[in-house]
Protein backbone atom coordinates (compact mmCIF):
# COMPACT_ATOMS: atom_id res chain seq x y z
CA UNK A 1 0.00 0.00 0.00
CA UNK A 2 1.29 3.37 -0.65
CA UNK A 3 0.68 6.13 2.42
CA UNK A 4 1.57 9.15 0.39
CA UNK A 5 -0.57 9.82 -2.70
CA UNK A 6 1.44 13.36 -4.21
CA UNK A 7 5.03 11.35 -4.19
CA UNK A 8 4.84 7.82 -3.93
CA UNK A 9 4.96 5.44 -6.74
CA UNK A 10 1.77 3.90 -7.81
CA UNK A 11 1.44 0.37 -5.94
CA UNK A 12 0.34 -2.64 -7.00
CA UNK A 13 -3.05 -2.21 -5.08
CA UNK A 14 -3.82 1.22 -6.63
CA UNK A 15 -3.19 -0.69 -10.29
CA UNK A 16 -5.52 -3.07 -9.33
CA UNK A 17 -8.43 -0.13 -7.44
CA UNK A 18 -8.29 1.14 -10.46
CA UNK A 19 -9.23 -1.31 -12.53
CA UNK A 20 -11.67 -2.60 -10.32
CA UNK A 21 -12.94 0.54 -10.42
CA UNK A 22 -14.46 -0.01 -13.73
CA UNK A 23 -16.29 -3.29 -12.99
CA UNK A 24 -17.77 -1.06 -9.98
CA UNK A 25 -19.73 0.88 -12.09
CA UNK A 26 -22.91 0.13 -12.47
CA UNK A 27 -25.78 1.20 -14.55
CA UNK A 28 -27.16 4.13 -14.69
CA UNK A 29 -31.31 2.77 -13.45
CA UNK A 30 -28.92 0.62 -10.60
CA UNK A 31 -27.62 4.08 -9.31
CA UNK A 32 -30.80 5.68 -9.72
CA UNK A 33 -33.26 3.50 -7.66
CA UNK A 34 -30.08 3.02 -5.08
CA UNK A 35 -30.37 6.98 -4.49
CA UNK A 36 -33.67 7.15 -4.54
CA UNK A 37 -34.25 4.37 -1.98
CA UNK A 38 -31.58 6.53 0.56
CA UNK A 39 -33.73 10.03 -0.12
CA UNK A 40 -36.90 8.11 0.41
CA UNK A 41 -35.89 7.16 3.92
CA UNK A 42 -35.55 3.54 3.02
CA UNK A 43 -32.68 1.17 3.81
CA UNK A 44 -31.14 0.18 0.25
CA UNK A 45 -31.03 -2.79 -0.90
CA UNK A 46 -28.12 -4.93 0.10
CA UNK A 47 -25.64 -4.92 -3.07
CA UNK A 48 -23.68 -8.15 -1.60
CA UNK A 49 -24.26 -11.59 -1.93
CA UNK A 50 -22.09 -13.58 0.66
CA UNK A 51 -21.95 -17.41 -0.10
CA UNK A 52 -19.75 -20.10 2.07
CA UNK A 53 -19.54 -23.49 2.65
CA UNK A 54 -18.76 -24.66 6.13
CA UNK A 55 -21.21 -27.51 7.47
CA UNK A 56 -21.38 -30.76 7.08
CA UNK A 57 -24.34 -30.39 4.80
CA UNK A 58 -22.06 -28.01 2.47
CA UNK A 59 -19.22 -30.16 1.97
CA UNK A 60 -21.41 -33.47 1.48
CA UNK A 61 -23.48 -31.35 -1.33
CA UNK A 62 -20.42 -30.53 -3.64
CA UNK A 63 -18.88 -33.28 -6.06
CA UNK A 64 -15.62 -34.84 -4.65
CA UNK A 65 -12.59 -37.30 -6.03
CA UNK A 66 -10.23 -38.34 -3.57
CA UNK A 67 -12.00 -36.12 -0.99
CA UNK A 68 -13.00 -37.14 2.81
CA UNK A 69 -15.64 -35.05 4.67
CA UNK A 70 -14.77 -34.39 7.56
CA UNK A 71 -17.42 -34.04 10.71
CA UNK A 72 -17.21 -32.63 13.93
CA UNK A 73 -16.87 -29.59 15.60
CA UNK A 74 -15.48 -28.02 12.52
CA UNK A 75 -16.55 -29.08 9.01
CA UNK A 76 -13.88 -29.54 6.43
CA UNK A 77 -12.29 -31.40 4.15
CA UNK A 78 -9.22 -33.19 3.32
CA UNK A 79 -7.43 -36.01 1.09
CA UNK A 80 -8.78 -39.59 1.35
CA UNK A 81 -6.81 -41.05 -1.27
CA UNK A 82 -5.36 -39.43 -4.30
CA UNK A 83 -7.42 -38.45 -7.18
CA UNK A 84 -4.34 -38.33 -9.63
CA UNK A 85 -1.36 -36.63 -9.92
CA UNK A 86 0.07 -32.93 -11.17
CA UNK A 87 2.69 -31.41 -12.64
CA UNK A 88 3.12 -27.73 -11.55
CA UNK A 89 6.08 -25.12 -12.39
CA UNK A 90 6.35 -22.52 -9.34
CA UNK A 91 6.90 -19.72 -11.87
CA UNK A 92 8.54 -17.90 -8.23
CA UNK A 93 10.71 -20.69 -7.49
CA UNK A 94 11.84 -22.00 -11.33
CA UNK A 95 11.11 -25.06 -10.18
CA UNK A 96 8.66 -27.91 -11.23
CA UNK A 97 7.26 -30.67 -8.90
CA UNK A 98 5.04 -33.27 -8.97
CA UNK A 99 1.98 -33.45 -6.79
CA UNK A 100 -0.79 -35.32 -5.30
CA UNK A 101 -4.17 -33.64 -5.45
CA UNK A 102 -7.73 -34.18 -4.83
CA UNK A 103 -11.25 -31.82 -5.42
CA UNK A 104 -13.71 -30.82 -4.13
CA UNK A 105 -16.39 -28.67 -6.74
CA UNK A 106 -19.13 -26.52 -5.05
CA UNK A 107 -22.51 -26.69 -5.92
CA UNK A 108 -23.76 -23.72 -8.68
CA UNK A 109 -24.55 -20.90 -6.78
CA UNK A 110 -27.05 -18.02 -8.03
CA UNK A 111 -26.27 -15.05 -6.74
CA UNK A 112 -28.91 -12.95 -5.36
CA UNK A 113 -26.81 -10.21 -6.63
CA UNK A 114 -25.99 -10.01 -10.33
CA UNK A 115 -22.26 -9.34 -9.70
CA UNK A 116 -19.50 -7.09 -11.49
CA UNK A 117 -17.16 -8.16 -8.93
CA UNK A 118 -16.76 -11.44 -7.17
CA UNK A 119 -13.75 -12.25 -4.38
CA UNK A 120 -13.31 -15.81 -2.94
CA UNK A 121 -11.85 -16.27 0.82
CA UNK A 122 -10.77 -19.51 2.27
CA UNK A 123 -9.85 -20.56 5.48
CA UNK A 124 -7.27 -24.09 5.76
CA UNK A 125 -4.47 -25.67 7.44
CA UNK A 126 -1.74 -26.54 5.33
CA UNK A 127 1.24 -28.38 6.48
CA UNK A 128 4.57 -27.98 5.07
CA UNK A 129 4.76 -29.74 1.53
CA UNK A 130 0.93 -29.00 0.95
CA UNK A 131 -0.60 -26.59 -0.57
CA UNK A 132 -4.21 -25.58 -2.40
CA UNK A 133 -5.73 -23.94 -5.45
CA UNK A 134 -9.14 -22.03 -5.47
CA UNK A 135 -10.76 -21.38 -8.84
CA UNK A 136 -13.92 -19.85 -9.98
CA UNK A 137 -16.32 -20.21 -13.33
CA UNK A 138 -19.42 -18.67 -13.57
CA UNK A 139 -22.34 -17.75 -16.14
CA UNK A 140 -23.18 -13.97 -17.55
CA UNK A 141 -26.36 -12.77 -17.94
CA UNK A 142 -25.59 -13.81 -21.80
CA UNK A 143 -25.58 -17.45 -20.60
CA UNK A 144 -21.99 -18.09 -21.64
CA UNK A 145 -19.17 -19.07 -18.94
CA UNK A 146 -16.49 -17.79 -17.90
CA UNK A 147 -12.64 -20.00 -17.82
CA UNK A 148 -12.19 -21.75 -14.53
CA UNK A 149 -9.97 -18.69 -13.25
CA UNK A 150 -7.50 -19.24 -10.60
CA UNK A 151 -8.56 -16.90 -7.63
CA UNK A 152 -5.23 -17.98 -5.41
CA UNK A 153 -2.60 -20.31 -4.74
CA UNK A 154 -2.53 -20.68 -0.87
CA UNK A 155 0.35 -22.48 1.38
CA UNK A 156 0.66 -20.90 4.83
CA UNK A 157 4.66 -21.98 4.71
CA UNK A 158 7.59 -21.33 2.51
CA UNK A 159 9.89 -23.47 2.93
CA UNK A 160 11.62 -23.63 -0.98
CA UNK A 161 12.12 -26.92 -0.02
CA UNK A 162 8.86 -28.29 0.31
CA UNK A 163 6.41 -25.84 0.14
CA UNK A 164 5.38 -23.22 -3.16
CA UNK A 165 5.66 -20.03 -2.75
CA UNK A 166 2.20 -18.67 -2.38
CA UNK A 167 0.77 -16.56 -5.39
CA UNK A 168 -2.39 -14.58 -7.03
CA UNK A 169 -2.00 -15.17 -11.02
CA UNK A 170 -2.00 -12.55 -13.52
CA UNK A 171 -3.26 -12.70 -17.09
CA UNK A 172 -6.39 -14.32 -16.73
CA UNK A 173 -9.45 -12.62 -19.13
CA UNK A 174 -11.72 -14.20 -21.67
CA UNK A 175 -12.30 -10.43 -23.16
CA UNK A 176 -15.47 -10.21 -20.71
CA UNK A 177 -13.98 -10.14 -17.37
CA UNK A 178 -10.53 -10.35 -15.51
CA UNK A 179 -8.49 -11.27 -12.63
CA UNK A 180 -7.26 -8.55 -10.93
CA UNK A 181 -4.39 -9.97 -8.17
CA UNK A 182 -7.67 -11.40 -5.83
CA UNK A 183 -10.88 -9.72 -7.80
CA UNK A 184 -12.88 -11.58 -10.48
CA UNK A 185 -14.12 -8.54 -12.24
CA UNK A 186 -16.14 -7.76 -15.14
CA UNK A 187 -14.15 -5.46 -17.63
CA UNK A 188 -16.87 -3.35 -19.12
CA UNK A 189 -19.53 -3.12 -16.45
CA UNK A 190 -21.67 -0.25 -18.13
CA UNK A 191 -22.55 -2.59 -20.96
CA UNK A 192 -24.96 -4.17 -18.58
CA UNK A 193 -22.87 -7.55 -18.33
CA UNK A 194 -23.47 -9.18 -15.22
CA UNK A 195 -22.27 -12.89 -13.35
CA UNK A 196 -25.53 -14.96 -12.40
CA UNK A 197 -24.07 -17.93 -10.99
CA UNK A 198 -20.66 -19.44 -10.26
CA UNK A 199 -19.07 -22.45 -8.53
CA UNK A 200 -15.60 -23.11 -6.93
CA UNK A 201 -13.49 -25.50 -7.27
CA UNK A 202 -10.86 -26.48 -4.50
CA UNK A 203 -8.01 -28.44 -5.51
CA UNK A 204 -6.12 -30.19 -2.34
CA UNK A 205 -2.38 -30.99 -3.18
CA UNK A 206 0.57 -32.66 -1.21
CA UNK A 207 4.06 -34.06 -2.12
CA UNK A 208 3.66 -37.84 -3.52
CA UNK A 209 3.64 -40.65 -1.21
CA UNK A 210 3.11 -38.59 2.10
CA UNK A 211 0.05 -38.82 4.68
CA UNK A 212 0.24 -34.80 5.38
CA UNK A 213 -2.73 -33.22 4.17
CA UNK A 214 -4.56 -29.63 4.08
CA UNK A 215 -7.73 -29.60 5.85
CA UNK A 216 -10.24 -26.68 4.75
CA UNK A 217 -12.75 -25.58 6.81
CA UNK A 218 -14.55 -22.90 5.01
CA UNK A 219 -14.96 -21.74 1.39
CA UNK A 220 -17.16 -18.95 0.07
CA UNK A 221 -17.14 -15.97 -2.12
CA UNK A 222 -18.34 -12.46 -1.85
CA UNK A 223 -20.41 -10.79 -4.97
CA UNK A 224 -21.01 -7.48 -5.66
CA UNK A 225 -22.71 -4.90 -7.86
CA UNK A 226 -22.08 -1.84 -5.95
CA UNK A 227 -23.18 1.70 -8.13
CA UNK A 228 -20.97 4.09 -9.21
CA UNK A 229 -20.68 6.76 -6.70
CA UNK A 230 -18.48 9.73 -5.22
CA UNK A 231 -20.51 10.13 -2.35
CA UNK A 232 -22.60 8.43 0.06
CA UNK A 233 -25.66 9.13 2.33
CA UNK A 234 -24.59 9.90 5.75
CA UNK A 235 -25.74 7.09 8.49
CA UNK A 236 -27.24 8.12 11.73
CA UNK A 237 -25.22 7.29 14.33
CA UNK A 238 -26.32 4.85 16.96
CA UNK A 239 -23.65 3.23 19.06
CA UNK A 240 -21.16 4.46 21.37
CA UNK A 241 -18.36 1.30 22.56
CA UNK A 242 -14.41 1.01 22.10
CA UNK A 243 -13.11 -2.38 21.74
CA UNK A 244 -9.70 -3.19 23.44
CA UNK A 245 -8.08 -3.95 20.21
CA UNK A 246 -3.91 -4.05 20.73
CA UNK A 247 -2.39 -0.97 19.06
CA UNK A 248 0.42 -1.93 16.04
CA UNK A 249 2.38 1.07 13.75
CA UNK A 250 3.35 -0.13 10.55
CA UNK A 251 5.52 2.54 10.05
CA UNK A 252 8.15 1.88 12.70
CA UNK A 253 8.87 -1.09 10.60
CA UNK A 254 10.03 0.99 8.01
CA UNK A 255 12.91 -0.60 6.52
CA UNK A 256 13.05 -3.63 7.83
CA UNK A 257 12.77 -7.06 5.93
CA UNK A 258 12.20 -5.64 2.16
CA UNK A 259 11.74 -8.16 0.83
CA UNK A 260 8.28 -8.19 1.87
CA UNK A 261 6.84 -5.58 0.09
CA UNK A 262 9.43 -2.93 0.52
CA UNK A 263 9.50 -3.17 4.17
CA UNK A 264 6.96 -1.79 7.29
CA UNK A 265 6.23 1.52 5.82
CA UNK A 266 3.60 -0.71 2.96
CA UNK A 267 2.70 -3.08 6.10
CA UNK A 268 -1.00 -1.64 6.36
CA UNK A 269 -2.94 -4.83 5.79
CA UNK A 270 -0.62 -7.38 7.81
CA UNK A 271 -0.49 -4.62 10.73
CA UNK A 272 -3.90 -4.52 10.93
CA UNK A 273 -4.63 -8.52 10.94
CA UNK A 274 -2.42 -8.71 13.76
CA UNK A 275 -4.20 -6.12 15.86
CA UNK A 276 -7.68 -7.93 15.66
CA UNK A 277 -5.46 -11.86 15.61
CA UNK A 278 -4.35 -10.67 18.88
CA UNK A 279 -7.48 -8.76 20.30
CA UNK A 280 -8.89 -12.53 19.77
CA UNK A 281 -6.02 -13.85 21.82
CA UNK A 282 -4.23 -15.35 19.62
CA UNK A 283 -0.50 -14.75 18.76
CA UNK A 284 3.07 -16.63 16.93
CA UNK A 285 5.11 -18.32 19.56
CA UNK A 286 8.41 -17.47 20.15
CA UNK A 287 9.47 -20.56 18.17
CA UNK A 288 7.68 -18.82 15.49
CA UNK A 289 8.78 -15.84 16.06
CA UNK A 290 12.61 -16.86 16.32
CA UNK A 291 13.99 -15.65 12.52
CA UNK A 292 12.45 -12.32 13.28
CA UNK A 293 15.82 -9.96 14.34
CA UNK A 294 15.61 -9.80 18.35
CA UNK A 295 16.20 -5.94 17.96
CA UNK A 296 12.56 -5.52 15.96
CA UNK A 297 9.88 -4.46 18.02
CA UNK A 298 6.66 -5.95 17.76
CA UNK A 299 8.36 -9.40 16.14
CA UNK A 300 4.66 -11.28 15.42
CA UNK A 301 4.62 -7.73 12.66
CA UNK A 302 7.30 -9.01 10.56
CA UNK A 303 5.93 -12.14 10.97
CA UNK A 304 2.24 -11.34 9.49
CA UNK A 305 3.71 -9.46 6.39
CA UNK A 306 5.94 -12.47 5.75
CA UNK A 307 3.23 -15.28 5.50
CA UNK A 308 0.49 -12.53 3.91
CA UNK A 309 2.97 -11.88 1.11
CA UNK A 310 1.48 -12.70 -2.22
CA UNK A 311 4.56 -13.49 -4.44
CA UNK A 312 3.37 -12.45 -7.99
CA UNK A 313 1.38 -9.45 -6.65
CA UNK A 314 4.99 -8.34 -4.67
CA UNK A 315 3.11 -7.26 -1.78
CA UNK A 316 1.42 -8.28 1.76
CA UNK A 317 -2.36 -6.72 0.43
CA UNK A 318 -4.20 -9.04 -0.86
CA UNK A 319 -7.39 -9.32 1.22
CA UNK A 320 -8.20 -13.35 0.98
CA UNK A 321 -4.43 -14.01 1.65
CA UNK A 322 -4.90 -11.99 5.11
CA UNK A 323 -7.92 -13.38 5.57
CA UNK A 324 -6.54 -17.09 5.09
CA UNK A 325 -3.33 -16.04 7.31
CA UNK A 326 -5.68 -14.92 10.03
CA UNK A 327 -7.18 -18.70 10.16
CA UNK A 328 -3.74 -20.79 10.63
CA UNK A 329 -4.22 -18.98 14.31
CA UNK A 330 -6.49 -22.00 15.91
CA UNK A 331 -10.00 -21.89 15.54
CA UNK A 332 -10.41 -18.80 14.09
CA UNK A 333 -12.32 -17.61 10.47
CA UNK A 334 -11.36 -14.85 8.50
CA UNK A 335 -13.35 -13.47 5.69
CA UNK A 336 -13.54 -10.94 2.77
CA UNK A 337 -16.72 -8.88 2.47
CA UNK A 338 -18.50 -5.51 1.46
CA UNK A 339 -20.60 -3.52 4.02
CA UNK A 340 -23.34 -0.99 3.00
CA UNK A 341 -22.60 1.84 5.79
CA UNK A 342 -21.33 2.68 9.45
CA UNK A 343 -24.63 0.93 10.42
CA UNK A 344 -23.04 -2.16 9.67
CA UNK A 345 -19.92 -1.69 11.57
CA UNK A 346 -21.92 -0.37 14.61
CA UNK A 347 -23.66 -3.78 14.49
CA UNK A 348 -20.31 -5.89 14.60
CA UNK A 349 -18.99 -2.98 17.14
CA UNK A 350 -21.50 -3.83 19.54
CA UNK A 351 -21.26 -7.75 19.39
CA UNK A 352 -17.36 -6.91 19.81
CA UNK A 353 -16.49 -7.98 16.16
CA UNK A 354 -13.63 -5.47 15.09
CA UNK A 355 -13.00 -4.73 11.63
CA UNK A 356 -10.39 -4.12 8.63
CA UNK A 357 -11.45 -1.30 6.15
CA UNK A 358 -10.12 -0.19 3.12
CA UNK A 359 -9.66 3.55 2.18
CA UNK A 360 -8.31 5.65 -0.11
CA UNK A 361 -7.99 9.76 0.28
CA UNK A 362 -6.45 13.18 -0.10
CA UNK A 363 -5.00 14.78 2.79
CA UNK A 364 -7.75 17.31 2.76
CA UNK A 365 -10.19 14.57 2.97
CA UNK A 366 -9.93 12.70 6.62
CA UNK A 367 -9.37 15.79 9.08
CA UNK A 368 -6.29 14.80 11.16
CA UNK A 369 -4.92 12.09 9.56
CA UNK A 370 -1.76 13.90 8.47
CA UNK A 371 -1.80 12.38 5.20
CA UNK A 372 -3.33 11.12 1.88
CA UNK A 373 -3.57 7.09 0.24
CA UNK A 374 -4.23 5.42 -3.04
CA UNK A 375 -5.11 2.74 -0.99
CA UNK A 376 -5.53 1.65 3.02
CA UNK A 377 -5.89 -0.98 5.66
CA UNK A 378 -7.44 0.26 9.27
CA UNK A 379 -9.03 -1.63 11.97
CA UNK A 380 -12.16 0.24 13.32
CA UNK A 381 -12.33 -0.14 17.01
CA UNK A 382 -15.33 2.12 18.02
CA UNK A 383 -17.54 4.96 18.21
CA UNK A 384 -17.59 7.93 20.04
CA UNK A 385 -20.98 9.48 21.93
CA UNK A 386 -21.02 11.92 18.79
CA UNK A 387 -20.52 8.83 16.32
CA UNK A 388 -16.97 9.43 14.82
CA UNK A 389 -14.74 6.56 14.01
CA UNK A 390 -12.49 4.97 16.18
CA UNK A 391 -9.63 3.59 14.32
CA UNK A 392 -6.56 2.32 15.03
CA UNK A 393 -4.35 3.59 12.29
CA UNK A 394 -1.10 1.40 11.43
CA UNK A 395 0.29 4.60 9.73
CA UNK A 396 0.93 6.21 12.63
CA UNK A 397 4.61 7.40 14.20
CA UNK A 398 4.36 4.67 17.16
CA UNK A 399 2.11 2.23 18.63
CA UNK A 400 0.56 4.75 21.23
CA UNK A 401 -0.27 7.19 18.28
CA UNK A 402 -2.50 4.42 16.62
CA UNK A 403 -5.71 4.93 18.10
CA UNK A 404 -7.36 7.76 15.82
CA UNK A 405 -10.94 9.46 15.84
CA UNK A 406 -12.28 10.29 12.76
CA UNK A 407 -14.92 12.50 11.86
CA UNK A 408 -18.27 10.14 10.78
CA UNK A 409 -19.61 11.44 7.52
CA UNK A 410 -15.73 11.74 6.11
CA UNK A 411 -15.12 8.42 6.61
CA UNK A 412 -18.36 6.89 5.84
CA UNK A 413 -17.45 8.51 2.62
CA UNK A 414 -13.65 7.48 1.73
CA UNK A 415 -14.49 4.24 2.74
CA UNK A 416 -17.43 3.43 0.79
CA UNK A 417 -17.41 5.68 -2.54
CA UNK A 418 -16.38 3.98 -5.76
CA UNK A 419 -14.79 6.66 -7.44
CA UNK A 420 -13.12 10.01 -6.25
CA UNK A 421 -10.48 12.79 -7.58
CA UNK A 422 -6.91 12.28 -6.89
CA UNK A 423 -4.47 14.68 -6.37
CA UNK A 424 -4.26 15.97 -9.64
CA UNK A 425 -7.68 15.88 -10.18
CA UNK A 426 -7.97 13.06 -11.95
CA UNK A 427 -11.06 10.18 -11.57
CA UNK A 428 -10.10 6.84 -9.78
CA UNK A 429 -11.34 4.56 -7.97
CA UNK A 430 -12.85 3.94 -4.28
CA UNK A 431 -12.87 1.02 -2.55
CA UNK A 432 -16.67 0.69 -2.21
CA UNK A 433 -16.89 -0.92 1.24
CA UNK A 434 -14.48 -3.39 1.78
CA UNK A 435 -13.79 -5.31 4.78
CA UNK A 436 -11.94 -7.95 6.40
CA UNK A 437 -13.89 -9.53 9.37
CA UNK A 438 -12.02 -12.11 11.80
CA UNK A 439 -14.40 -14.11 13.83
CA UNK A 440 -13.91 -17.37 16.14
CA UNK A 441 -14.76 -20.55 14.42
CA UNK A 442 -17.56 -20.64 16.96
CA UNK A 443 -19.19 -17.49 17.48
CA UNK A 444 -21.14 -16.57 20.08
CA UNK A 445 -24.75 -16.49 19.79
CA UNK A 446 -24.83 -12.55 19.65
CA UNK A 447 -22.17 -12.34 17.38
CA UNK A 448 -24.12 -14.99 15.23
CA UNK A 449 -26.41 -12.80 14.75
CA UNK A 450 -24.36 -9.57 14.17
CA UNK A 451 -22.29 -11.78 11.85
CA UNK A 452 -25.78 -12.69 9.88
CA UNK A 453 -27.22 -8.92 9.87
CA UNK A 454 -24.37 -8.17 8.05
CA UNK A 455 -24.54 -11.14 5.29
CA UNK A 456 -21.82 -12.88 6.92
CA UNK A 457 -22.37 -16.70 8.29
Amino acid sequence: MTRSEPTAPVSRRTVLAAAAGVALAATAATGTAHAAGAAAGQAPARLVDNRAWTTYTDWRSGSRAGIRVLAGARPGVTIAEAAGTTTYTDPHLNKTAEWEYAQWTSPVHALTVPATEVIASWNAHTPAGTWIQIELQGTYTDGTATPWYVMGRWTAGDDAAVDIRRTSVDDQSDGKSSIWTDTFSIDDAASGLRLVSYALRLTLLRTPGTKAAPTVWRLGAMGSDVPDRFTVPASTPGLAKELAVPRYSQNIHAGQYPEYDNGGEAWCSPTSSQMIIEYWGRKPTAEQLAWVNPDYADPQVCHAARFTYDYQYEGCGNWPFNAAYASTYKDMQGVVTRLSSLTDLETLIAAGIPAITSQSFLKTELTGAGYGTSGHLMTVVGFTADGDVIANDPASPSDPAVRRVYKRAEWETIWLRTKRYNATGKVVSGTGGVCYLYFPAHPTPKQRKALAAVGVR
